[in-house]
């Protein structure tokens, strides 16, 4: 099989196209580097049934000529990150919006199978735990950009499914939950690769909120043996599915935890989030999927717990330090 991944240097597309070549299969990436990078397919590059295409998922033209030559799609080209999704949100709702239309229009022209990602922040402000793919959404006002972005994803997952319904396009959405693992970046308002950052350089790790929030956490190997797998699962076509861990963490005792293992002295302090983004930012108590959906279509287990995705996180943020520290004259 020949893939196309949208986002291919991303953090996530990067591990799923390494997933899909360790499977055998020819990968076809695209990516206009903006927050992907080519050192995140660096290992890649010189495999000849792998190829990069530096572009732009809304360009109609260029995915039109890259889906032409596919079996199948994974669209994972967005604009991620807590901190982007603030302060750039005009960009965020155009190029997501525009990215998802323009891959399924290319998509719907041949019938090829398409996996549209999407982002556990559809759930908003729900409740009722743990979030199931068939529950109502609760979003909160228009005029605070998170909730944007969420709109921006349920639209995503409305008109994929909508293709799914009227041109019975094989679409599958997976909705992700704080996927982390190696080569995730802070810079966007990654919890995970902040808290191991700033350990490592002994500053104090900084906390937003009160740190009660709890998520769980994906190691990205987990999440794109899941995504793969749902591609591959014809029964999976035309549905939402859920795609994470359900092992919760309190975000305070998840930087606790970074600390320790890091073998650290950093101190942690809480900082409001009136003063990390801009007025009104609203964040969520608990994020827990189930993913029962999931298991039932594939049988998928996560394989890796938060102790292990926490060393793998602390050992590559170590490595890419030793590098960089080599490389300077």
């Amino acid at each position: 099989m020949r893939y196309l991944v949208t986002g291919g240097a991303g953090f996530i597309g990067s591990h799923l196209c390494e997933t899909l070549r360790a499977r055998g299969h020819e990968v076809w990436a695209l990516d206009d580097l903006s927050t992907g990078c080519r050192e995140n397919v660096r290992l890649l590059e010189d495999d000849p049934r792998f190829r990069l295409t530096v572009g732009s998922a809304t360009d109609r033209d260029v995915v039109a000529a890259l889906v032409d030559e596919v079996d199948a799609v994974f669209h994972l080209a967005a604009v991620v990150g807590v901190r982007l999704v603030v302060e750039r949100p005009v960009r965020t709702i155009e190029t997501n919006l525009r990215a998802t239309e323009v891959v399924l229009s290319a998509a719907g022209r041949r019938g090829c199978p398409v996996f549209v990602a999407s982002s556990s922040e559809v759930y908003g402000k729900g409740t009722q735990l743990p979030f199931r793919e068939d529950a109502d959404l609760v979003l909160g006002p228009t005029n605070t950009a998170r909730w944007a972005y969420a709109c921006a994803k349920a639209n995503d997952e409305f008109l994929a499914l909508a293709h799914w319904k009227e041109r019975r396009l094989p679409v599958v959405v997976g909705r992700l939950f704080n996927t982390v693992g190696p080569r995730q970046l802070g810079c966007h308002g990654m919890v995970l690769p902040s808290f191991v950052g700033q350990a490592l350089r002994g500053e104090p790790i900084t906390v937003h909120g009160d740190g009660t929030q709890r998520r769980c956490f994906a190691h990205v190997a987990d999440v794109a043996r899941a995504v793969t797998l749902l591609l591959e699962t014809p029964a999976a076509y035309g549905k939402v599915v859920n795609v994470g861990s359900d092992e919760e963490i309190a975000i305070l005792e998840l930087a606790r935890r970074v600390r320790d293992r890091a073998g650290s002295s950093s101190a942690i302090t809480l900082v409001p989030h009136a003063e990390v983004y801009a007025d009104g930012f609203e964040d969520i108590d608990r994020r827990v999927p189930d993913t029962s959906r999931l298991r039932a279509l594939t049988g998928w287990r996560p394989e890796h717990g938060l102790s292990r995705i926490l060393d793998d996180v602390l050992a590559s943020a170590r490595d890419a330090r030793a590098g960089s520290a080599s490389a300077s004259p």
